[in-house]
């Protein structure tokens, strides 16, 4: 059978603006090829409606930082080529899918895999599943250059995709099938199914 290693993998994480529904202010994408971590790519974007107090408190990022930023029909054709033909990757990615389905229309993902639903799944002894407690619980952000910080769309990106390496490893240190990291029993075959893991 397959194994992950052998699949391309993005990896993205947004922040948003506070508002209903959420407009993205950042986005970072970290390709992960032959099971190995990439480097982000990021962009700051300017939003149509502007960035709530709330959402500041939370990733720090003004509307002053983005007021020269572009707006996301100036990038457009760079994130679709960054997420074409991948498999995406996200903690609690209905979130991100949802906002990138509004900002890219007619775009799916070829396939999706939610960390968070992987996390609860394949590691069930953990009491928190957020990303933050799981970053702590597996030393996730050792060795990140020292200006990343949570909240922020390179670092939970970053983050993120090591959580999902190493959920796709065994305790063993064997790299899980893509059948085994869909949970599907074996035998199934590396079909993808319809819906998010």
């Amino acid at each position: 059978m397959t194994d992950w290693t052998s699949r391309d993998f993005t990896v993205v994480d947004l922040e948003g603006n506070g508002q209903r529904p959420p407009d993205l202010v950042e986005l970072a994408v970290v390709p992960i090829t032959a099971g190995a971590i990439r480097k982000p790519v990021t962009w700051l974007v300017r939003p149509q409606t502007p960035i709530t107090g709330f959402a500041r408190r939370i990733h720090g990022i003004t509307n002053e930082m983005v007021a020269d930023a572009p707006v996301f029909a100036d990038i457009e054709k760079d994130v679709r080529t960054a997420l074409e033909g991948v498999a995406i990757v996200a903690h609690n990615a209905p979130v991100d899918l949802g906002v990138l389905r509004r900002k890219l229309p007619g775009w799916e993902p070829v396939e999706a895999f939610d960390t968070l639903r992987l996390a609860r799944r394949l590691r069930p002894d953990r009491v928190s599943y957020r990303l933050g407690a799981l970053v702590e619980a597996f030393d996730l952000a050792e060795g990140l250059p020292p200006e990343l910080r949570p909240h922020r769309a390179a670092y939970d990106a970053l983050v993120a995709a090591r959580l999902f390496a190493l959920l796709a490893t065994s305790p063993q240190g064997r790299p899980l099938t893509l059948a085994e990291l869909r949970g599907q029993p074996s035998g199934d075959g590396d079909a993808p199914p319809a819906a998010l893991f």
